[in-house]
């Protein structure tokens, strides 16, 4: 019987050849039938569905990525308050900082300050030249090179009204030496700074702009 049935089922496939395929047995039929719809399957994942599937992948991605900036924006939105406390206090410590740098008239003055701090320790000035004025992005660093010299708790009190000042000065790249008579000299580079103006900012900004311009030329 199984032979049988199989000549059965070959016989369907035999002498299509110009015949139109509404006329072929049942076998052939579905099973051209089933090869064009897989073909049309093929033919529309490769033209179309990849590419919507493609879309439909980034779609998510974006609404993953704007899911995440939304709460990320509820939770500044319920910090809101807590936030402008904090700017507060920022712009007050930067604002205290400002305090503490003088401007381009105010120089002397703290030069004057810095030299008194030593004169008041009953200490001699065997050097006191400020130097070249280095600008930074939002200051300007004036150093001073120093040199004293007397005994060891008047350089030590010296050091201390330096640091005690209302404004920013530091001392760097000490240098002492003990005398035969006990007295002490000390080299050293005393820095300070001011902020800008407004004209030196401008000239500056200035300056980064036309260098931004050179490097895109």
């Amino acid at each position: 019987m199984a032979s049988i049935k199989n000549l059965d089922l070959g016989a369907q496939f035999q002498n299509l050849s110009g015949r139109h395929p509404g006329l072929w047995p049942l076998l052939p039929r579905v099973l051209c039938g089933a090869g064009v719809l897989l073909a049309v399957l093929g033919l529309g994942w490769f033209f179309y569905w990849d590419g919507q599937l493609e879309e439909l992948a980034q779609g998510k991605q974006e609404e993953q990525r704007l899911r995440d900036a939304y709460k990320s924006k509820i939770q500044q939105a319920v910090n809101l308050e807590a936030l402008r406390k904090q700017k507060e206090q920022v712009g007050e410590y930067v604002a205290t900082l400002e305090k503490q740098l003088p401007s381009k008239a105010e120089m002397d003055a703290l030069l004057s300050d810095i030299n008194q701090a030593g004169l008041g320790r009953g200490l001699q000035f065997e050097l006191f030249k400020p130097g070249q004025v280095i600008v930074k992005d939002y200051y300007a660093e004036l150093p001073i090179d120093i040199k004293i010299a007397g005994n060891y708790h008047d350089v030590g009190a010296f050091t201390s009204d330096i640091a005690n000042l209302p404004r920013i000065v530091t001392l760097n790249n000490l240098n002492l030496v003990a005398g035969k008579d006990g007295s002490l000299t000390m080299d050293a580079v005393a820095k300070t700074f001011r902020y800008l103006d407004k004209e030196e900012l401008a000239a500056q900004r200035k300056a980064e702009a036309d260098a931004k311009k050179g490097a895109k030329k």
